[in-house]
């Protein structure tokens, strides 16, 4: 028989605290969405104010040897080079939050976001329409070529067909398929050439067509156009010979035309924002070796308000403003918490990939975020967070921090051998390569093991459809002369 009854049990378990909560969110934060979050809590806290530009004195405060760095407080990742040398320039937090200050924050004085202008250009479909508005066009066909434009992809191509243009028009216009298809002949006249086209073929015809008629090898590139793209695509140049009754050089002659052809005519006009990035790290070149620094632009111009809290006793009864008061308290030590993650993690991995720096993509080492991890004695779900959204301005230029993460190929010799390595040398190898005589996929992979790289065929044949990089049948051109 059941009866209810009272058990005492003892046990241990991990607990998110709001601190703890707030130190992750701020380190998976990238610059900009963390210069917004200060400025949103810069408008609710009372307790945090601004730091004036002028203010900021001193705000990297040390440059630490080695032997520095493996002081208690400020670890640095243990040194496998005696060569390279990686200098980390710290910032000086505590200035920052001691001094004191009565000036109440206003954001239309303090706050200086940096405004990108918008780069943005004008989409396909805005400039299909400006041509029409000079097209002197009557109402009824101007509607029809907006119908028109409308069902215009990305790329230039008519996505949808004259039955299908003529039925979204009703009951406004009532047309046919042959008014429609009248209608697009003047869209085909619009600026890119090609635009409005249903195929490749099309595409490419309508191109040709703007060229003078006396152009050599004109009459053969439009019959390729029509009928030959796909032999030409196979690269099977003696089969067009035949079919098209030409000498070689009038097929040179037409073959140059159709690849002066833009597949994609709409690809030209982009009206898609651009992205800014601004790197969250500095790494430079310098006689001891490599320094890393934060970017200054990137650090929180924040501080304590110590006018507003020297004013809370211990016994005051403002319970709100001692919760903003450690919430500031939180925020500051979360940030600099943030900011030692990403100096370590930084400088461990330009000591690990210093030849990288050196000497480019082929010396790229396998890197994981186990080895980051265990060279600074941290958890490698905190590497994953430090590096996301995070950048790096090198002399190779700006990388995302999880670019110099990549696994190692095969085994033995080639586990010091990134995939990020081997993809460099597919492509130095197809860079280089006979245009006759292309390498094969195979043929690439015997190379690859001749320098001590055992790779497989189809690892080969992997990366090069990443890269996107066409197999040698297609790669394969004529010798000229």
């Amino acid at each position: 028989m059941l009866k209810p009854s009272l058990q005492l049990k003892l046990g241990q378990s991990l607990t998110m605290t709001p601190q703890l909560q707030q130190a992750i969110r701020l380190l998976q934060l990238p610059a900009l969405e963390l210069q917004a979050h200060i400025r949103e809590l810069l408008e609710s806290n009372v307790m945090l104010e601004p730091v004036e530009e002028t203010e900021q004195t001193g705000i990297f405060e040390a440059i630490q040897s080695p032997a520095e760095r493996a002081a208690p407080g400020l670890e640095g990742p243990p040194r496998e080079s005696a060569q390279t040398e990686v200098e980390i320039i710290a910032d000086n937090w505590s200035s920052g939050t001691s001094a004191a200050s009565e000036a109440p924050w206003s954001g239309d004085d303090d706050e200086r976001q940096q405004e990108y202008a918008d780069g943005a250009g004008p989409s396909l479909q805005d400039h299909l329409l400006e041509q029409l508005e000079v097209a002197h066009l009557d109402a009824r066909r101007l509607a029809i070529a907006r119908a028109i434009i409308d069902a215009i992809n990305d790329d230039g191509y008519l996505i949808e067909s004259a039955d299908e243009i003529a039925a979204t028009l009703r009951p406004d216009v009532e047309c046919g398929v042959a008014e429609v298809l009248d209608v697009l002949t003047t869209v085909h006249a619009l600026d890119p050439a090609g635009v409005g086209a249903r195929s490749v073929g099309e595409c490419i015809t309508l191109q040709l067509r703007q060229l003078d008629p006396a152009t050599p090898g004109l009459a053969t590139a439009l019959a390729i156009a029509a009928d030959h793209l796909d032999a030409l695509a196979r690269s099977e140049l003696a089969l067009l010979r035949r079919e098209l009754r030409v000498t070689e050089d009038e097929l040179a002659a037409a073959l140059a035309l159709v690849r002066t052809c833009q597949p994609r005519p709409g690809s030209a006009m982009s009206g898609a924002t651009p992205e800014y990035v601004v790197p969250d790290v500095f790494v430079r070149r310098t006689d001891r070796g490599w320094s890393v620094e934060i970017n200054p632009s990137t650090l929180p111009r924040v501080r304590l308000n110590q006018g507003y809290a020297s004013l809370l006793g211990r016994d005051a009864p403002h319970a709100s403003l001692r919760a903003q008061l450690q919430e500031a308290r939180w925020l500051l030590k979360s940030l600099e918490i943030r900011n030692d993650t990403l100096l370590k993690v930084a400088g461990a991995i330009v000591e690990r990939q210093s030849a990288f720096l050196e000497q480019g993509d082929e010396h790229m080492r396998p890197m994981i975020l186990k080895d980051i991890a265990a060279a600074i004695e941290m958890h490698e779900s905190t590497i994953s967070r430090i590096t996301s959204g995070k950048y790096m301005h090198t002399p190779r230029g700006v990388f995302e921090l999880r670019y110099f993460f990549s696994s190692h190929v095969g085994g033995g010799e080639a586990a010091e051998t990134s995939s990020t390595a081997i993809r460099a040398k597919i492509r130095k190898l197809i860079r280089e390569e006979d245009p006759a005589a292309p390498l094969s996929d195979s043929r690439i992979a015997e190379l690859l093991s001749a320098e001590g790289i055992p790779v497989a065929r189809r690892t080969v044949a992997k990366y090069r459809e990443a890269m996107r990089i066409a197999p040698s049948n297609e790669r394969r051109r004529a010798r000229p002369g």
